[in-house]
C-alpha cells in the first residue's frame, strides 16, 4: 500500500474525459437558446436552434428572457461569452462522442485555450528568469537582515509579501526555495520551525486562495466563467486584507507563546534536531541585495501593476496581458546583464516548469468540448438548475464552497478544476439570481482553504523539507482552518444579498 500513489491531475482528467465521453452515449443531448452581447451594435442576439434574432440591450429585455443579470455586466464587458436562456431548453438529437473524439480532445483543448496557455508559459518564463537573477532570494535574506531584533515584524512582513506573491502571480512552488533561507532565521529569533512553515507555507496559501489577479487561478476561472477577471476584484481584495490579517495574527500569536516559553513549541521534541538541521544552511551563501536586484524586483512587481491597469482601464486582454511579461522578462534579463544563451535557457526552463500546468489546461478544456460536441453540457445545466433554482442564495453560495472544497482533492490543480468546472457551475448563478464572480468566488475560497489541509497539495512536500510530522500540523493549522471556514461563509452568504 505504501507504494500506491494519488494519481497526477493529468491522469484525473484523462480518466474524466474518459468518463465525460462515456456519458455522452447515456445523457440526453439537449440544448438551450442563447444570448450574446453584439458590441458594435450595441444589441443583444439570440440564437436557437433554427433562428437567430437581434434584440434591444436593455433591462427590459432580459426580464423578458427570465435572465436574472444586470444589463451593465453585458454592455460593460463583464459578461463576454453566450449565456443559456431560462426556459429554453430543448431535447435534441444525441451525439455520442467515441474514442477518436475522447483521443483528439486535449488537442482540440489546448487548441482552444491557447491564450491562456501561451499567458502561463510567459509568466513561467519570466519567474526563471528571476530565479536565474537571484532576486527572489537576495530580498528575502535581506528582510530577514534588516529585521534582526524586531522578528515580530519578520512574521508580518514575509507572510504578507507571500501572500501577496500568491494573490498576483500564483507564489506556490517557488515557496520551497525560502525554506533553508529563513527557518534558520526563525530559530535563531528563538521561534519553533513551525513558524517558519506557517509563514511562508500560509502565506501562500491564504494569497491563492483569495486570488486577484493569479492567472492561474482568478483569471483562468474567470475567463471559463464568462466573465472579466475584474468583475468581483474588489471583494476579493477585502477577502484578501481580512484573511492575512487573521493568519499573521494567528502566528504571531502561537509565535509569541512559542518564545516564552519554547516547552509550548508543537515539535519541542524535535528542537535539537532542527538546530542541527538548520543551523549551517546559508554559510557561505552571498545573498546581498543590489541596488540592481532592487530595481529587478521594482520591474517584476510593475508588470503585474501594469496588467492589471491595462485590463481595468484600456481593455487588455490575453495578447496585451502576455506581452507585458515577456516585455518585463527582456528588460529584467538587460538588467541581470545575462547573457544571450542564459537568459534563453532559463526563460525555456521556467516555461517548463509550468508545462505541465499547459496540458492540464488543455485536457480540462478538452473536456468541456467533449461535452460540448456531444451536446450534453446544457442537459447537464438543466437538471443542475433544476435543483438550484428557487434556492436561498446564502445557501446556493455555501453549497458551491463546500462542493469545491470537496472537488479539490481529486483535482488539486487551480486551473484544471476551473476549466473543468466553470462552464457547468457559473451559469448556476443565474438561476438563483446572483453574479457569477460568486462562483468565482466559491471556487477560490474552497480550493485555496482545503490546501492548508489537503495532503493532495503542497503541505506534505513542505513538510518534509522541515521534518515536520503531517500529524503536528494539523495540530497547529486546523484551529485557523475553522476560524477562516467560519469567516468564508459568514462573507459568502452575506455578498449574495448586497
Amino acid at each position: 500500500m505504501k507504494n500506491i500513489k494519488f494519481p497526477s491531475a493529468q491522469t484525473i482528467l484523462f480518466i474524466i474525459a474518459g468518463l465525460v465521453a462515456i456519458l455522452t452515449w447515456l445523457i440526453p443531448a439537449g440544448k438551450f437558446d442563447a444570448l450574446t452581447y453584439n458590441k458594435e451594435g450595441n444589441s443583444l442576439i439570440q440564437s436557437g436552434q433554427n433562428e437567430s434574432k437581434e434584440l434591444p440591450a436593455t433591462q427590459q429585455t432580459l426580464d423578458e428572457l427570465n435572465i436574472k443579470i444586470p444589463i451593465e455586466n453585458f454592455t460593460g464587458g463583464g459578461i463576454y461569452k453566450a449565456i443559456g436562456i431560462p426556459k429554453t431548453y430543448q431535447t435534441v438529437k444525441s451525439k455520442p462522442q467515441g474514442i477518436i473524439a475522447f483521443l483528439q480532445s486535449p488537442i482540440k483543448g489546448i487548441i482552444a485555450a491557447a491564450d491562456i496557455i501561451f499567458l502561463v508559459l510567459i509568466i513561467g518564463g519570466l519567474i526563471g528568469i528571476m530565479n536565474l537573477s537571484g532576486a527572489f532570494d537576495a530580498g528575502i535574506a535581506s528582510l530577514a537582515k534588516t529585521l534582526v531584533g524586531k522578528e515580530y515584524l519578520l512574521i508580518v512582513l514575509v507572510t504578507l509579501l507571500i501572500a501577496i506573491g500568491g494573490t498576483t502571480f500564483g507564489l506556490a512552488e517557488e515557496t520551497m526555495a525560502f525554506f533553508p533561507i529563513l527557518i534558520p532565521v526563525f530559530l535563531a529569533a528563538g521561534y519553533d520551525a513551525i513558524v517558519g512553515v506557517a509563514c511562508i507555507f500560509i502565506g501562500s496559501a491564504v494569497g491563492t486562495m483569495c486570488s486577484t489577479s493569479n492567472p492561474f487561478s482568478s483569471i483562468i476561472a474567470s475567463d471559463a466563467a464568462g466573465i472579466t477577471w475584474t468583475t468581483g476584484l474588489n471583494g476579493r481584495i477585502g477577502m484578501l486584507a481580512l484573511c492575512t490579517f487573521i493568519c499573521i495574527f494567528y502566528i504571531l500569536r502561537y509565535a509569541k507563546k512559542v518564545k516564552a516559553d519554547p516547552r509550548k513549541s508543537i515539535i519541542f521534541d524535535q528542537k535539537e534536531q532542527m538546530e542541527t538541521l538548520f543551523g549551517a544552511k546559508n554559510e557561505g551563501k552571498d545573498l546581498k541585495l543590489t541596488n540592481r536586484l532592487k530595481l529587478i524586483l521594482f520591474v517584476f512587481a510593475s508588470t503585474f501593476i501594469i496588467m492589471i491597469i491595462g485590463v481595468s482601464k484600456l481593455h487588455w486582454w490575453f495578447v496585451e496581458m502576455t506581452t507585458t511579461f515577456l516585455i518585463g522578462a527582456i528588460i529584467i534579463g538587460f538588467l541581470a546583464k545575462l547573457k544571450e544563451n542564459d537568459f534563453m535557457e532559463a526563460f525555456a526552463k521556467g516555461a517548463a516548469d509550468l508545462l505541465g500546468v499547459a496540458f492540464i489546461i488543455g485536457i480540462a478544456r478538452g473536456i468541456t468540448i467533449i461535452m460540448d460536441d456531444g451536446l450534453i453540457s446544457d442537459t447537464m445545466l438543466y437538471y443542475a438548475s433544476g435543483v438550484t433554482e428557487g434556492m436561498n442564495k446564502g445557501l446556493f453560495a455555501n453549497v458551491m464552497l463546500f462542493l469545491y472544497a470537496g472537488l479539490s482533492f481529486f483535482i488539486p490543480s487551480s486551473s484544471g478544476l476551473a476549466v473543468l468546472s466553470m462552464p457547468i457551475m457559473a451559469p448556476l448563478a443565474d438561476t438563483v439570481g446572483i453574479g457569477r464572480e460568486i462562483i468565482v468566488n466559491a471556487y477560490q475560497f474552497g480550493m485555496g482553504l482545503f490546501y492548508f489541509i489537503s495532503p493532495t497539495g503542497l503541505i506534505l512536500a513542505s513538510l518534509a523539507i522541515v521534518k515536520i510530522g503531517f500529524d503536528k500540523w494539523l495540530k497547529f493549522v486546523l484551529p485557523l482552518f475553522f476560524i477562516l471556514l467560519g469567516v468564508i461563509m459568514l462573507v459568502m452568504t452575506v455578498s449574495v444579498y448586497l
